[in-house]
């Protein structure tokens, strides 16, 4: 999201051809899934996920990028504060969902998920992005643990 920063501010929200219509809308999409995950690991039921993030498209709609980053830094704090709190992250749950049944699972395959999620839509990112004739970055992991380093010993 700070590589958007650096972009014409309308580009985030311009229209195009893809699986979301705008940037931001991925950028929601993104945001929505991880309370979702973060709430059932917190235990709620899916009824009450549902109501927690059903009133999110109408919450976010005017928000800025600022306020984009802002919060989604905020629930980034949010899942590891939750995830440090527990004993064991492999240990198994049970979920239930009404369509698609029971799902045994641990923390720590939930957290695999929500990064392996993020990373799709990165890279849908990027392409919208390249058909909005902006230049992407890479969404290898390995860049990110390049980056995050040197953040770290500088």
């Amino acid at each position: 999201m700070h590589h958007l920063k650096e972009l014409p501010e309308p580009v985030w929200k311009q229209e195009v051809q893809s699986i979301f219509p705008t940037i931001e809308a991925v950028i929601r999409h993104v945001y929505q899934v991880d309370h979702v995950w973060l709430y059932t690991m917190e235990g709620r039921t899916f009824e009450e996920v549902v109501e927690a993030v059903s009133g999110m498209n109408e919450e976010t709609k005017d928000w800025t990028l600022d306020e984009w980053i802002s919060r989604h830094t905020a629930l980034s704090s949010q899942i590891l504060s939750f995830l440090e709190q527990q004993r064991d992250l492999h240990a198994i749950s049970s979920y239930r969902h009404p369509h698609f049944g029971e799902l045994r699972v641990s923390f720590a395959e939930i957290v695999q998920h929500i990064v392996n999620h993020g990373t799709y839509h990165r890279g849908n990112l990027t392409v919208m992005l390249r058909q909005l004739g902006c230049s992407g970055v890479s969404t290898d992991y390995i860049f990110y643990l390049y980056e995050r380093n040197q953040t770290h010993t500088a």
